[in-house]
């Protein structure tokens, strides 16, 4: 069931209905039974692979938490207050081991399921099984969202930051709550449970705003990602064909229909959530409006970065075998050396793991090892930065610089991207080669646009709502512009009326109907 669905919205609609119906302690059933439902229409295969990541990660965290709380009431014990401080140490550390061959199995096989599914059986056919001969493999919806998100929190109660849940359906909740299926984000457990067990009372506010989150989405992803896909698809889909100015053209277009695309389904999953009561958190925050690719990356898909920080990068650097190898380097190589160690191999983890959780093609390997790569080059020409500043004081304040740093980092990383587009790693650098040695700039501009399967009326509506994007993101760096306007006098019926002008904007310039398809989310594939 897509979002953009008339199905999707009866359904909501239907939800919504049923859910302020009852009482508020009893919402959270609600949510549940609707996310399975919702996840029925996606292929009921796929409960076999969520259902198995629900128990084991319910069992697995319970087991942790009784094995904590056995170690604490011990220690709070007459016989437990006797020992010695090595002996209590100790203690801990015995527990802590009982708790981590908890931990690692759980981890193990929900890692490892995702990594059958997505890397090793997606899209095969079984043949030679009972009752599967001749069936594809097909991945189950959210599979990576979902798994990331569990583990995060059976991790998180190994740590003791939270406490197990002791309500298994509670537990399903959490993992199938529907919204976040689709493209995450990949929520922390005690923000997101905070209102998702406890859901906010109902709220006109809530629902007027989340509507107006709701409708910003379906803009930009009918109006400009399922617009612009078209002519993607056809510079993409003929890189013989198209080749040179084209090539540039279909990177810039890709960009735009990426960020439309995927932050149009952000706010959709966030409004719906407001309009239930349950916080989630942003996944964006002006992205395009970066000076460098680090900052890029603390802006986009935030989730996920956190995710792999929290999980990842953290837990590598500070392992005993990197601080051994970090040790042993400052000894042969120097300080300078040795402290950079845990830095770069927990940077080239994080970013070949990135790459490989967006598919298993050598694209994706490469893609986020070039990242890792900019990234570090860019860490280490600091102190040149510094110097080229500090000589031109003035350069930085300037709005020229400022956007010129913009599109400098927009530019690194749609070529980049370009990888995802071609999915083939000697091509993808043919073509961008090509965008400097090929021309055809002035065949581009003189018409040549027009032949990527979109009219100028289409490339002309897409275009204005890029600009109409833009002048929003523009407007919000002095705040919501959702919170400014509920505050002004009569700020209902003017949210209202904002409402009513999106829904006539994508009625008038969205495409869908026929002569277009219902275009899935781009990163449902991930």
């Amino acid at each position: 069931m897509l979002f953009t669905s008339l199905g999707f919205i009866i359904f909501t609609a239907l939800l919504i209905a049923v859910y302020y119906a009852v009482p508020i302690k009893y919402r959270w059933v609600i949510l549940l039974v609707f996310s399975m439902i919702f996840y029925a229409f996606a292929g009921l295969s796929g409960f076999i692979f969520m259902g198995t990541t629900i128990i084991t990660s319910y069992i697995a965290a319970r087991l942790i938490q009784k094995a904590y709380d056995r170690r604490d009431a011990y220690l709070a014990s007459e016989q437990g207050k006797a020992l010695t401080k090595d002996e209590k140490k100790a203690y801990r550390a015995k527990c802590k081991s009982r708790a981590r061959r908890v931990l690692v199995p759980a981890l193990v096989i929900n890692f490892g399921i995702l990594a059958l599914l997505k890397y090793i059986l997606a899209g095969r056919i079984l043949e030679g099984l009972p009752f599967l001969s001749g069936a594809a493999i097909v991945l189950p919806m959210g599979i990576s969202f979902y798994t990331f998100q569990t583990m995060g929190y059976i991790i998180d109660v190994y740590r003791a930051k939270v406490s197990a849940e002791k309500n298994i359906l509670k537990t399903a909740l959490f993992t199938s709550y529907f919204p976040l299926t689709v493209q995450g984000p990949i929520s922390d457990y005690r923000y997101l449970t905070a209102t998702l067990y406890t859901p906010e009372p109902f709220s006109a506010k809530n629902i007027m705003s989340g509507l107006e989150r709701v409708l910003w989405g379906y803009f930009k992803k009918l109006v400009i990602a399922d617009r612009l896909a078209a002519a993607v698809s056809t510079v993409i889909g003929s890189p013989a064909q198209y080749t040179g100015a084209y090539a540039l053209f279909g990177m810039i277009l890709y960009a735009a229909q990426l960020y439309a695309d995927f932050t149009g389904g952000i706010d959709i999953t966030i409004g719906l959530s407001e309009m239930l009561g349950v916080r989630v958190q942003e996944n964006f925050n002006r992205p395009y409006f970066s000076k460098n690719i680090t900052e890029y990356w603390r802006r986009w898909h935030i989730s996920l970065g956190e995710w792999f920080k929290e999980y990842m990068f953290y837990p590598i650097s500070v392992s005993k075998p990197m601080l051994k190898l970090s040790k042993k380097a400052r000894s042969a190589f120097g300080d300078s050396v040795g402290k950079r160690i845990p830095v770069y191999v927990s940077t080239a983890a994080v970013w070949l793991t990135t790459g490989i959780w967006h598919g298993r093609g050598l694209n994706f390997a490469v893609w986020g090892l070039l990242n890792c790569v900019i990234i570090l080059i860019s860490q280490e020409l600091m102190p040149l930065y510094g110097r080229f500043h500090g000589r031109l004081p003035g350069l930085k304040r300037t709005c020229g610089y400022r956007a010129f740093e913009c599109v400098r980092t927009v530019f690194i990383l749609s070529s980049l991207r370009m990888l995802d587009c071609y999915r083939n790693v000697p091509l993808t650098f043919r073509m961008f080669a090509g965008i400097f040695t090929e021309g055809r700039y002035r065949e581009l501009v003189r018409g040549g646009f027009l032949e990527l399967g979109l009219t100028g009326a289409d490339f002309a509506a897409a275009l204005a709502g890029v600009l109409i994007v833009f002048a929003v993101s523009m407007m919000q760096r002095k705040g919501g512009i959702r919170e400014r306007l509920a505050e002004k006098k009569h700020g209902f019926t003017l949210q209202a009326i904002l409402c009513a002008i999106i829904i006539v904007t994508i009625l008038i310039f969205g495409a869908y109907g026929e002569g277009y398809d219902q275009s899935r989310f781009i990163y449902n594939q991930f």
